[in-house]
């Protein structure tokens, strides 16, 4: 039996995960309340929390169906008229005489992934959530307590206005003077959807027997951006439309282990990510003469494309910022809480899949809720089950994006690589009944489960490796093999076979790993 008033619901962060699943609990005619710990998103003077634009966002198949699902007919075509189409990965490198450009496709069928602004696509979802009757945004509110057993939550405004005095301490004491009281809030269900160190899920672990797993890698991340082409801009051979590089590719300047990408914007600019371990920051910190002959030396034509001093002013401004990973399960608590998106499930960036997984999230949980009587005892149920379904797959694309890290740098140049995908996009393409599609196509093109990816992956390696044990790989693991032992039988150097076996057990690792 229904309940006879309409569900309180309160959404705990107005990023885009939070607002497109205000969106879903408004078309459903709950009572929906929406509190941002910074200022209206949309104002361009809202302070990002971590004080760069982030990560640009690459919008894929599993974000494109949740808000498809939305209940909203004109919101996807709005947000899909803001992105930029990449069919593939471009990858640049230097070979004599000069730059090199590749061109990686994603996928064989011609799918491909949206460039899209953070910002734009907040500010689309936003407006269409105020735009509903039975939706409250609150801005500058912070979650100070959430008791999910007592169904309450107590928020403190932060002030946004400066203190006039030129005493440090008279300001601190103004400003302690502008807050307003902390008020209580009754909910029926809260949402978390308040990011990576989400205050949702602090409290709720008060509630919760949760098991709970963070870490940082070993690599840092700085943004840079690269201007629309100017007449006195450089420029590569696929720059086209006032874009200083193709508007069309995701650009990989891979190194072993670092590298450098840039994201295309609706401006023509492209906004860029240097990625490398914590040492090489600290080392051009220290030694910024060595900048940029590191640049260059590592990501040839980056310098030009962003401007040499401009290159420098901005690793020296822009915050060089860690890479987070987050664990934890359950996801939710009886009937009244639950946690979406990077509260849940944070991770590094290199699948493209944070967003799109945490907007997946907001349609996989009303898919639950939808199948459920709308009381208590039935969201307690739905709840339930969408942290059955869930966990599994956030722990799963977790590990993916960690691994997709060697395949961004180190991957994209590999032959063994390339050759397994090209092998399985041709059994794609000419042969469908087989069911091959690569890891990434399933991924980022279809809404399959991560966690059935994974094993469908799995299946398909070992598959493809049993294959080319039988047609290629043994016979020429033989027959090297008998060159060494030949090799062995007439020389008096037997370090040289030693040497000889240990090169075919790291062709055998290599195999392993990208078949694996």
């Amino acid at each position: 039996m229904a309940d006879s008033r309409p569900t309180k619901c309160l959404v705990i962060g107005a990023g885009p995960v939070g607002a497109l699943a205000a969106l879903y609990a408004a078309r459903r005619g709950w009572d929906v309340e929406v509190y941002e710990l910074r200022g209206d998103l949309r104002d361009e003077s809202t302070t990002p929390l971590n004080f760069t634009k982030s990560i640009n966002l690459a919008l894929s198949e599993r974000g494109i169906n949740a808000m498809r699902q939305s209940g909203s007919n004109a919101l996807l075509e709005t947000v899909l008229l803001e992105t930029v189409p990449m069919h593939g990965r471009m990858i640049h490198g230097k070979a004599s005489p000069g730059l090199t450009e590749e061109s990686q496709q994603y996928d064989v069928h011609g799918r491909y992934l949206r460039a899209v602004d953070r910002a734009i696509l907040n500010k689309v979802l936003l407006d269409e959530v105020e735009a509903l009757p039975n939706v409250k945004l609150h801005f500058n509110q912070k979650l100070t307590g959430a008791d999910v057993r007592k169904r309450k939550a107590w928020f403190e405004e932060q002030s946004t206005r400066k203190p006039q005095t030129a005493d440090g301490a008279q300001a601190h004491l103004a400003q302690d003077k502008s807050r307003s009281h902390e008020i209580e809030v009754e909910f029926d269900l809260i949402l978390g959807c308040d990011g990576a160190h989400s205050s949702v899920r602090y409290h709720m672990m008060k509630s919760v027997r949760m098991n709970y797993e963070q870490n940082y890698i070993d690599t840092l991340w700085c943004e840079f951006t690269i201007p629309p082409v100017t007449p006195t801009s450089h420029t590569t051979p696929s720059a086209r439309h006032g874009f200083a590089t193709s508007p069309n590719h995701l650009h990989i300047w891979p190194q072993s282990d670092k590298m450098f990408i840039a994201i295309p914007s609706t401006d023509k600019s492209f906004t860029c990510t240097f990625f490398a371990p914590a040492a090489d920051f600290t080392s051009l910190e220290k030694y910024p003469d060595g900048f940029l002959p590191f640049f260059q030396a590592n990501f040839p034509g980056v310098a030009d494309l962003v401007g040499h001093a401009e290159l420098r002013k901005q690793f020296h401004d822009n915050p060089h910022l860690p890479l987070i990973s987050i664990k934890c399960a359950p996801h939710h608590y009886g009937s009244a809480g639950v946690i979406l998106g990077d509260a849940a499930h944070a991770m590094v960036p290199f699948y493209g899949q944070g967003m799109n997984a945490g907007l997946e999230d907001v349609r996989v949980l009303f898919e639950h809720l939808d199948a459920q009587p709308s009381n208590t005892q039935g969201r307690a149920k739905a709840l339930e089950a969408y942290t059955a379904e869930r966990v599994p797959d956030a722990h799963t694309i977790n590990d993916l994006a960690l691994a997709n890290y060697w395949e961004m740098h180190a991957g994209v140049t590999s032959p063994l690589y390339l050759f397994r995908k090209k092998v399985e996009e041709f059994l794609s393409d000419k042969l469908p009944v087989t069911g091959f599609a690569t890891q990434y196509s399933r991924v980022s093109f279809s809404n399959q489960r991560y966690s059935e990816v994974a094993k469908t992956v799995d299946r398909q390696g070992k598959i493809l490796l049993g294959g080319m044990l039988g047609t290629v790989l043994l016979p020429v693991i033989g027959w090297a093999a008998w060159w060494v032992w030949r090799y062995r039988q007439t020389s008096h150097n037997p370090t040289y076979a030693a040497k000889g076996f240990a090169n075919l057990t790291k062709l055998w690792e290599s195999i392993g790993r990208v078949f694996s």
